[in-house]
This record gives structure tokens, C-alpha cells and sequence, in this order.
């Protein structure tokens, strides 16, 4: 037996119960008749309960846990009726969290709904903009149309780029007692999958190996702790270190910063920009190019005694320090790298495959001269001289503290280095596959917010002893979903974000209270 719903041509539906005897159906009882969907419930509920009746009247039996069973079977078909009830779910768990971390550095000030799904999007789902539209659709039924977006990327305006800036240099300030201090600087290159230069793409040293794509250059501030402060695009073949200053000076008049130290790579200074921080009145600390001192000073460097971990001091002159260190470590790094290049020139010199083309500054080819016109060859005296230098690194500055505290500020450079790797291995920000100034910024302006989302998430899950990576988070909160329900008597919804036992490492990220002191 089983109940039948039959629907006559006035639109009312008769619930019915059929039975199929000797392979025909035949109808036993009509319940009645229902005009709505409530009736169509209710009356089906009668049903099933006339035919347990029925099944009792027929097979009597002795039932010793009736009531059971019968407690059983309401909670089943309530069961039945809830699940029939879910109008949604949607697989939102790390939307959740990057929203209340997004809302939580202040960026919500950016009042467009686009903004910040590209923005949440890059964390959790890095891909193409055409990959976001079918991610939000599949995980949140958005409808927001590729069209919707490159429209957005076009109107993006420089003010929303400043306000972005504005909230993430606020927060720093704020999360480090509201004094930043030291100033971070570092370059890297972008490449784009095209053939086309224009005035911004151009071709150039690629720090990816990529020297046949077309590149922009990427320069990066960040504060102590790795936190973005303010970036810059260049074309690609500028020279790095004629980009470090308009940022600085820019950052500085901008947010009227005083008391402050910017450190950056030896690889982005030169004579001019040294003198020009100096006019500026900015201290510094740089990698010093120690090999390429004057004599006096290399003969004095070369004269110290090589004892782990110490460093000494040489006064400049006007200010200026150069401190020397040295560590075991070090050397011993040194020492293999070179033995591992000569390996590679000594197996190309014997094949012949050596060339004048070799001949450059950069890597071990710097070990190779040449005789004549055709004649390349390794120079074991420069292996000797350069083994010399192993261990020893240089730091110039021109400020009055400690060598120690000059060693820890200058080895924080790691804190832009992790930034950048994050950005192309977590958020994705290469290739890029715009081709507009304008989207091209953009695309830059939405990694940037989306590197500071993810740091302060860092932070949080530090602070808060949530002994897991942003990455491992994020990969868990994916599998939380939040279940819609509609109630068919009054229509309400109600929502509820599902936590299993699995994710009560996390579970306080899904709490208000958690966010309320942050």
C-alpha cells in the first residue's frame, strides 16, 4: 500500500490510497481533497496513518514496543519534512572567515560588493577572472557576470586604490602600538603569457627566469611583521633601484612619518640613491657591496679575525658605518655554492660548450676569462681570491644604534620576500593575463588588499593560540557549509552554518564574540 496523489482538472489534488493486487492497482480509500500545498501535507500524513491501521487490522501481532516504534516513525518523517525544507547550502566556510577578517582590518569603508568578492576570492580560489564568475556561482549561486567584472577592473579609480592604502597603513599603525619605524623595500617581476610589449609590458631581467615574456616590475613596502604598506608598478626594463625612492618619499610625506629606518637590498642601491636618502635626512640600512669597497677598506675587512657570529665596524666618515660580519654557516654556504658552479663550468668547459657569450657579472660565470677572441677559460685565481670572502657580509647605515639591532632590522627583509611569495604562490598574482594599464592596477590594487587579509588573519591565528597556517585554515573552513531552510507553514528561513567535530580547532573563527575584541 501506498498513497497516490491524484490531481483533477479543477487543480485540486485527491490523496488516495492504492494497492497493486495481482499486478493491478486498486484504490482502497480516498482521504480527501486539497486545494494547497499545506492541505496536500496534512492530508498525506492521514494517509500513512490509515495505512498502518490497515496493516494492523490485517496482521495483528503483539507489538511490545509500540510506542517506540511509533516515536521512531514521527521522528523519521520529521526528519523527511526538514530535509525537504532546504531551500540552500552553500559551501561558504572560509567566505565567512575572510569576510569577518576583511571587515576587521576596515576595508568594509569600501563600500562595493565586487570589490570584495575579487578581494576573498583570491584567497580562497586564486584563478582567472572567468574561473572567479563559476567559482561564485557554484559555491554561492552569484550571478555576477565576467562583463560585470572586467566593467569593475575598468572603473576601479585611484582614489579606491588610495582609501585601500590608507585602511592598511591605519591598521599596521594601530596593530604596532602606532608607530610602523622600519621601512621595508623589495622588488620582484610579473610576467604576463603574451609576445606584445607596450609602454608599461616590456621585457627585462626576470627574477622568474622568464626573460622572453613581457614583465612589469612590482615594488613593495611592508612594516615589521610583513604587513603591506604601499606598492608601485614600473615598466619592465627599469632599472630596480630607481624605484625605491619616489615610493618612500611619497609614503613618508603622505603619512608624515618621523623617527623612521628604511632597509632594502644592496642589489637596489647605488651611489645616487644612498647621497639622495641622504639629502632626504633618512636613516638607512642597506646590504653593503663589500668586494667593491676601495682597496684600503677590503684589505681591513680581509685583515679581521673570522670568529662566528661577531661583527665589526668600520667608520665611513659624515655618519656612515660599515659593519662587517662573519658566520660559520655562512661560509660554509659560500664555499659549497662555488664548488658547485665551478662543477658546472668545469663539466661545460670540457664538452667545449663554453662561449664569450658566457662572459658576464652574474652567477659563477664571473670565474671565466677570456684569451684572445675565442679562447674561454676558468680562472682558478679568482676561485681562490673570492673563497677569501666566505662568511662575510656587509651592512651600511648611517644610524647610531647597536650592530645587533642593525643585523636583526636587515635580516627582517625576509618579512617582503614571504610577502611576495605569498602573493604568487597562495593569492596568484602572476601570470596576468590583463592587458590595460588600467586592469592591470587593478588586478594589482585587489592582490594588495588580499595579502593584508591574509596577514592579519596570520596575526589573529597567532594571537589567538590557533596553532594552524592561513592556508590549512582556509582549506578546512571549505568544507563547512551553511544550510538555508524555509519553513512551509510561515514561510521564515533560517540559516545555520554546520561545524563538525573536525573543525573545532577553528570553530572560534565562527563565533561573533572572537571578533568583537580584535
Amino acid at each position: 500500500m501506498y498513497i497516490r496523489r491524484k490531481k483533477y482538472p479543477s487543480g485540486n489534488v485527491g490523496i488516495i490510497v492504492v494497492e497493486k493486487i495481482s499486478g493491478k492497482m486498486k484504490e482502497l480509500t480516498t482521504i480527501g481533497i486539497a486545494k494547497s500545498d499545506e492541505e496536500v501535507e496534512a492530508l498525506v500524513k492521514r494517509g500513512q496513518e490509515w495505512i498502518d491501521r490497515e496493516q494492523q487490522r490485517r496482521h495483528p501481532r503483539l507489538d511490545l514496543f509500540g510506542e517506540e516504534r511509533i516515536r521512531f516513525e514521527r521522528e523519521r518523517m520529521n526528519a523527511e519534512r526538514l530535509l525537504n525544507s532546504i531551500t540552500n547550502i552553500a559551501i561558504d566556510g572560509a567566505d565567512l572567515i575572510l569576510d569577518k577578517v576583511f571587515d576587521n582590518v576596515g576595508f568594509d569603508r569600501i563600500e562595493d560588493d565586487i570589490f570584495r568578492k575579487l578581494v576573498k576570492a583570491r584567497l580562497s580560489y586564486p584563478a582567472s577572472k572567468s574561473a572567479t564568475v563559476e567559482y561564485l556561482k557554484n559555491h554561492f549561486d552569484d550571478d555576477v557576470s565576467l562583463s560585470k567584472i572586467y566593467r569593475y577592473l575598468d572603473k576601479l579609480s585611484d582614489s579606491q586604490h588610495s582609501i585601500a592604502q590608507d585602511i592598511s597603513v591605519g591598521h599596521t599603525r594601530k596593530i604596532l602600538g602606532g608607530h610602523i619605524g622600519v621601512l621595508f623595500y623589495d622588488v620582484t617581476t610579473l610576467y604576463f603569457e603574451s609576445d606584445y610589449e607596450d609602454e608599461l609590458r616590456k621585457t627585462g631581467f626576470s627574477k622568474e627566469g622568464r626573460h622572453k615574456n613581457p614583465q612589469i616590475i612590482l615594488g613593495l613596502l611592508v612594516s615589521i611583521g610583513g604587513y603591506p604598506l604601499a606598492y608601485c608598478i614600473h615598466e619592465g626594463n627599469k632599472y630596480e633601484g630607481h624605484t625605491m625612492l619616489p615610493v618612500v618619499t611619497e609614503f613618508v610625506r603622505r603619512y608624515k612619518l618621523e623617527d623612521f629606518i628604511v632597509v632594502a637590498d644592496s642589489g637596489l642601491m647605488n651611489s645616487d640613491n644612498v647621497a639622495e636618502l641622504e639629502a632626504n635626512g633618512y636613516k638607512y640600512i642597506i646590504g653593503a657591496k663589500i668586494k667593491t669597497e676601495s682597496k684600503k677598506i677590503k684589505e681591513w675587512i680581509l685583515s679581521q679575525p673570522k670568529i662566528d657570529c661577531q661583527m665589526v665596524e668600520y667608520d665611513k666618515g659624515d655618519g656612515k658605518r660599515l659593519l662587517v660580519g662573519y658566520t660559520d654557516d655562512r661560509a660554509r654556504k659560500d664555499a659549497y655554492n662555488r664548488e658547485k658552479g665551478l662543477r658546472r663550468l668545469e663539466k661545460a668547459y670540457r664538452r667545449g660548450t663554453l662561449t664569450k657569450e658566457n662572459i658576464n657579472k652574474r652567477g659563477y660565470n664571473k670565474f671565466l676569462t677570456m684569451e684572445g677572441d675565442v679562447k674561454v677559460s676558468i680562472d682558478y685565481d679568482k676561485l681562490e681570491t673570492d673563497a677569501k670572502w666566505d662568511g662575510l657580509k656587509g651592512y651600511l647605515t648611517n644610524t647610531d644604534i647597536p650592530a645587533s639591532q642593525v643585523y636583526a632590522a636587515y635580516h627582517n627583509l625576509w618579512h617582503v620576500e614571504q610577502a611576495f611569495r605569498i602573493s604568487k604562490s597562495k593569492i596568484e598574482i602572476r601570470p596576468m593575463f590583463h592587458f590595460t594599464r588600467r586592469r592591470i592596477e587593478a588586478h594589482i590594487c585587489i592582490c594588495f588588499v588580499a595579502l593584508k587579509v591574509y596577514k592579519e588573519l596570520e596575526r589573529l591565528l597567532k594571537l589567538t593560540g590557533i596553532n594552524m597556517s592561513v592556508d590549512k585554515v582556509l582549506a578546512l573552513a571549505q568544507s563547512i557549509v551553511t544550510i538555508q531552510i524555509t519553513l512551509p507553514q510561515n514561510k521564515h528561513t533560517i540559516s545555520r552554518t554546520m561545524l563538525m567535530k573536525r573543525h573545532q580547532c577553528i570553530a572560534p573563527l565562527f563565533s561573533d564574540d572572537f571578533w568583537v575584541t580584535r
